[in-house]
């Protein structure tokens, strides 16, 4: 499978970012992540690349749609759970997407910043084939219910700097997943859904380091570009019209995932 891509690391998480078909997708980045780890793969990172192909690769199906459009049902019933797990491969797939896009576009950051985010995409790709696969023991498969695209719209916007790409990605539409999934875990667990609750266990464990690498490069950005960070936040939030994040808020997790408590105080403000 991945001798369909180069051998150099930006090259080929662009390759796949451009692989249409989900599952294909998900195995390939889990491949590259080894040969990665294991040492096979080259990093140019000084290398201006352009994308010659449609990116990011989408199946067919879903359909995509605005937000308000995409199926809500109560998870009392198969179809509602079904309905559920299906937008959280949604998720999982276009984060894997994200995270591919982090490591080909941006040139000239340090070699950890392009491991980071290739454990990222790893893990990405390790949910979205959990969720598939559990999606498809309730009768359906990926493509079935329609998605929406509000996760790739920010990282287009995000396209021309590196720093507003940490700031409002992995920092602000990632981080909302740490508020969200716990309260989703329980109502899968409370409606018989063990499976999946514990599949949203290993995704908040995995999210929180995520989260961390987002705020570990958006520091390391602000410090070098002599930034202060809360303020230079709110500047880059404005400017791409970033969503207004809502309450309750996960705390411990965004603790743990490395926000200050300054940052976390501008939350209620």
């Amino acid at each position: 499978m991945m001798s369909d891509c180069p051998t150099e690391l930006r090259q080929a998480a662009l390759c796949w970012l451009s692989e249409p078909d989900a599952a294909r997708k998900a195995a390939g980045v889990r491949q590259l992540a080894k040969n990665g780890s294991s040492g096979a793969m080259q990093l140019d990172s000084q290398a201006v690349l352009s994308a010659t192909q449609i990116i990011p690769g989408i199946p067919d199906k879903p359909e995509l749609v605005a937000p308000r459009l995409v199926k809500r049902r109560s998870m009392i019933t198969p179809e509602g759970r079904a309905i559920l797990i299906h937008a959280l491969v949604h998720i999982e797939f276009n984060a894997i997407n994200l995270a591919l896009d982090a490591i080909w576009r941006f040139a000239d950051m340090p070699r950890e910043y392009y491991t980071d985010w290739l454990q990222v995409a790893d893990e990405e790709a390790l949910h979205f084939s959990l969720l598939a696969d559990h999606l498809q023991t309730l009768g359906h498969a990926y493509g079935d219910f329609p998605g929406h695209s509000s996760l790739w719209e920010m990282a287009d916007k995000t396209r021309g700097d590196v720093l507003a790409r940490m700031a409002l990605v992995p920092r602000t539409m990632e981080a909302r997943g740490l508020d969200a999934v716990p309260v989703l875990r329980d109502k899968l667990a409370q409606a018989g859904d063990l499976t999946a609750a514990g599949i949203l266990d290993i995704i908040l464990m995995d999210e929180i380091g995520h989260v961390a690498i987002g705020n570990r490069w958006y520091g390391f950005l602000c410090e070098q570009r002599g930034l202060e960070p809360l303020e230079t936040y709110a500047r880059l939030a404005v400017e791409h019209a970033a969503p207004v994040l809502r309450g309750p808020f996960n705390l411990s997790a965004r603790r743990a995932a490395g926000f200050s408590e300054l940052e976390l105080a501008a939350l209620s403000c």
